[in-house]
């Protein structure tokens, strides 16, 4: 598979409520049928196996670099992180790479 991935990891604050943290993943569940760029898309809360894990996870899959950035720069992308996503984030760390056939 050729390709771009993207892959971010969120530590979300100790006030962070189970309703908060729910609408983040309804939220972004929406993204695949708004986004077209996205060729596959994944995330989810840790699973508890590590200690020290962040909470959630995101990998999203693209095409190229340009269909990344039309999906990182999308307003309804922006939107969820804007009005879900970053309210409740304590830290964050993403990293994007080439995926070599």
């Amino acid at each position: 598979m050729s390709g771009f991935r993207h892959v971010v990891v969120f530590r979300w604050r100790d006030d962070a409520t189970a309703e908060q943290r729910k609408a983040v993943e309804d939220r972004l569940a929406e993204l695949p049928g708004l986004i077209p760029e996205l060729k596959a898309y994944a995330f989810g809360h840790d699973a508890g196996v590590n200690a020290g894990n962040f909470d959630f996870a995101v990998v999203a899959d693209f095409a190229d670099r340009d269909a990344y950035l039309a999906y990182r720069d999308d307003p309804r992308h922006r939107a969820i992180i804007d009005e879900f996503i970053n309210p409740i984030t304590a830290e964050r760390h993403a990293v994007q790479y080439v995926l070599e056939p």
